[in-house]
């Protein structure tokens, strides 16, 4: 019996593994998933923890509920790949043979990266959102805190979710607003880019926005330590940040047991051809979603888009065809913007976001680069389609290859 294993049973991982059962012989292929953790976290719902928007039980389900039957599931932490003879070891010493694998390990976030982050403020005045002990103690101390400067630190690229950190102060401008402190709270969005975003027109309506909202944009700023003593952070052209609160996107990085398997680059991520996600080393290793290399974002949308693709190349290679399908980098992502709206962006490798309506031309029902209601009501509804639909590998109505119509230029 010919083997297939997954490494990685988060998005990533699940929706590949529910595609390939539904589309490989099961008498001709075993299927094997390993993961060292039993919960599956919606981790968009992480950002809406420290507002008291979601509860830590809106955000987890056991991973086991989502494995269709007849699967071998392997709950054990991986200690590398031997690629050159294809197998992965386990810890413990258990051997893994396969004849094709598929890489879903994801990032990590790496807050001792940065000299001074995880020190004694540390999940005190110092927060993050990206993990589930983070968003928790960040609600915990908002409900009492009276206002000051609240400072959101984006210190390097590439991470998890690119408009979280945009979604976090516009959710946090909405929370104090309500609670009749705003005018207490000196909100602050610190970032290396040179504005609020990646790309150009996305960047300039988000910017607008923010400044609609009273959000300061410190741009071209980069980290380099933070001082716990005199509560501020600095970054390497000395310049200096007061904060009261500190939230911040730690470093992101792939898989230590990408490292220790000399797969990856100096972040962990792996050489992946940005349209097969093929491996660039090994011709019978497949990477998706986040512990990839590919010039895209690192959001779940990507993984699902990804993993139509990546069906399709990987039956071809086994039936020894050319990997014809080819994915453009599409991404899609709600951002939410507060006061019950939200906005909408869609762009690939090659476009970037542009306004316009999604997904019908000219009939929505959602705005791309608009701050509307309906697209608010597109990110609430998304909890309930990731459960039951994507997870489970099922197909949503948007096509892999993002579509220009709609959309139009400025």
């Amino acid at each position: 019996m010919k083997k297939l294993v997954i490494l990685g049973a988060g998005t990533a991982g699940t929706m590949m593994l529910n595609k390939l059962y539904k589309v490989l012989d099961r008498e001709e292929w075993e299927l094997t998933i390993v993961d060292q953790y039993k919960t599956h976290y919606y981790q968009p719902g992480f950002l809406f923890i420290p507002f008291g928007i979601y509860k830590k039980d809106d955000v987890i389900k056991p991973k086991s509920n989502f494995f269709p039957p007849g699967t071998n599931v392997i709950f054990s932490p991986i200690d590398r790949i031997v690629a050159k003879e294809n197998k992965v070891l386990l810890e413990g010493g258990k051997v893994l043979n396969y004849d094709y694998l598929i890489v879903a390990t994801g990032t990590e976030t790496r807050p001792s990266e940065t000299e001074g982050l995880k020190d004694k403020l540390w999940y005190k005045d110092i927060f993050d959102f990206y993990t589930i002990e983070g968003a928790l103690e960040l609600h915990k101390r908002f409900k009492d805190w009276e206002g000051g400067d609240l400072v959101m630190c984006i210190p390097e690229l590439p991470y998890k979710c690119p408009v979280a950190p945009l979604e976090f102060v516009f959710l946090a401008d909405d929370y104090f607003t309500k609670k009749g402190i705003r005018d207490k709270v000196n909100i602050k969005y610190v970032t290396l880019m040179s504005g609020a975003f990646t790309k150009p027109v996305a960047s300039k309506m988000l910017g607008e926005l923010l400044a609609e909202k009273n959000i300061e944009v410190i741009p071209d700023f980069y980290l380099s330590s933070v001082d716990n003593d005199e509560k501020k952070i600095v970054s390497y052209d000395e310049r200096e940040i007061p904060f009261d609160i500190l939230t911040i996107v730690p470093v992101n990085m792939g898989s230590d047991m990408i490292e220790r398997s000399g797969l990856g680059d100096d972040m962990n991520y792996i050489p992946t051809n940005k349209h097969t996600l093929q491996s660039d080393a090994f011709e019978n290793i497949f990477v998706i979603g986040d512990a990839a290399n590919i010039p895209t974002s690192k959001a779940g949308s990507v993984a699902h888009f990804a993993a139509e693709i990546l069906t399709e190349n990987l039956l071809s290679a086994i039936e020894g065809r050319p990997l014809d399908a080819k994915f453009d980098g599409h991404a899609n992502c709600y951002i939410e913007t507060g006061q019950g709206k939200g906005a909408l962006i869609d762009f690939n490798y090659e476009t970037e976001p542009l306004p316009g309506t999604f997904p019908l031309p000219g009939i929505g029902p959602f705005g791309l680069l608009k701050n509307t209601k309906i697209n608010h009501y597109g990110k609430v509804m998304f909890r309930w389609i990731y459960w039951h639909i994507l997870l489970k590998g099922r197909e949503l109505p948007i096509e892999a290859d993002m579509s220009m119509a709609g959309k139009y230029r400025v």
